[in-house]
């Protein structure tokens, strides 16, 4: 089943409409920022692997993307149970920088300058974090929709890390790339097609496929995890006897994807394939007791999966000072 909602014409527009966060007269989770202040990365540690949590901003997207086969009512009251707006799905974007052994490990690289104006800001806040891009080994991408890919590309079309081994899921990479794919999916989906071929083929950027299982370095492997993208891919971080699930966008929602995992997403392209991959991660995730990394999740994202009836509940990790 391929689902194609909601446009780019919607984003767009919700992105350009959407007002300034600040708490209306129903109270709401989403809470207005001071102009400075609010932290731009996230660090802690796995085993031996230290770990960093670096925002490429934020996402406004309309609400009716979100369970698009679930009754619409249902949707709404699920969100407003939430303390979440019923109108805008706002979705931090949240990457991960692994330093474990010799390698130094990104996971997505974002959108760049080229999607929404509240995202992009991956390479200024690993500056701010105190990270030398020079510094990155290897990159991994998880699959090739705009906020995770588009930002490859320096304004000469030139690879942002060109030092870096790059790395995508041969599936996702064969899909993207086929002839003739542009021309053939709905008018509203052909600049996403153009995007990623375009990001594939940047200058620089010499692509190594992988598929489940690959190990990109020590302690740090992918899965396959199709779904909403044909060749979606997770990675799994182990280090010292701990594991941390990084989703992607397999689970989207922070509490959607958990308590209603049979419910997708607009931009899940096969939402059957979906509902079974995110069943399989929170049962992989609940029963070895991993931890999870959401890159849509509330900033940093990371937490646990915990065992609900038939269902699941995300549990945010209880991080300690030194």
């Amino acid at each position: 089943m391929t689902i194609l909602t909601p446009t780019r014409r919607d984003i767009l527009a919700m992105a350009a409409a959407a007002p300034a966060l600040t708490l209306p007269a129903v109270a709401r989770a989403e809470l207005g920022a001071p102009a400075t202040g609010n932290p731009s990365h996230f660090a802690f540690t796995l085993g031996e692997a230290r770990l960093t949590v670096i925002s490429d901003g934020s996402l406004q997207l309309p609400v009716s993307g979100l369970g698009v086969n679930a009754d619409p009512a249902e949707v709404r009251s699920f969100l407003e149970r939430h303390f979440l707006s019923p109108e805008t799905n706002y979705a931090h974007t949240n990457h991960l920088l692994v330093e474990l052994g010799d390698a130094t490990v990104l996971v997505d690289v974002g959108s760049g300058n080229r999607f929404l104006d509240t995202a992009g800001r991956l390479m200024a806040n690993l500056d701010t974090a105190g990270i030398d891009p020079g510094a990155i080994t290897h990159v991994v991408i998880t699959h090739a929709h705009p906020d995770h890919l588009w930002g490859i590309r320096d304004d000469f079309d030139e690879a942002i890390l060109p030092q870096a081994a790059f790395f995508l899921g041969r599936t996702e990479h064969d899909f993207w790339m086929q002839d003739g794919l542009a021309t053939s999916v709905a008018p509203d989906m052909q600049q996403f097609v153009v995007g990623a071929q375009n990001s594939i083929t940047a200058e620089g950027a010499e692509w190594q496929l992988t598929d489940d299982g690959t190990e990109i370095a020590p302690g740090i492997r992918v899965i396959e995890t199709p779904g909403h993208t044909p060749g979606h891919q997770s990675l799994v971080i182990e280090s010292g006897g701990e594991q941390l699930l990084v989703t992607g966008d397999a689970m989207s929602h922070a509490y959607m994807s958990f308590a209603r995992p049979d419910w997708y997403n607009g931009f899940d392209m096969d939402g059957d394939q979906t509902v079974t991959t995110r069943r399989r991660l929170l049962d992989m995730a609940a029963t070895d007791r991993m931890a999870v990394l959401g890159y849509h999740f509330p900033f940093p994202g990371v937490g646990h999966v915990m065992k609900d009836g038939d269902a699941y509940r995300f549990v945010p990790a209880l991080w300690k000072w030194d």
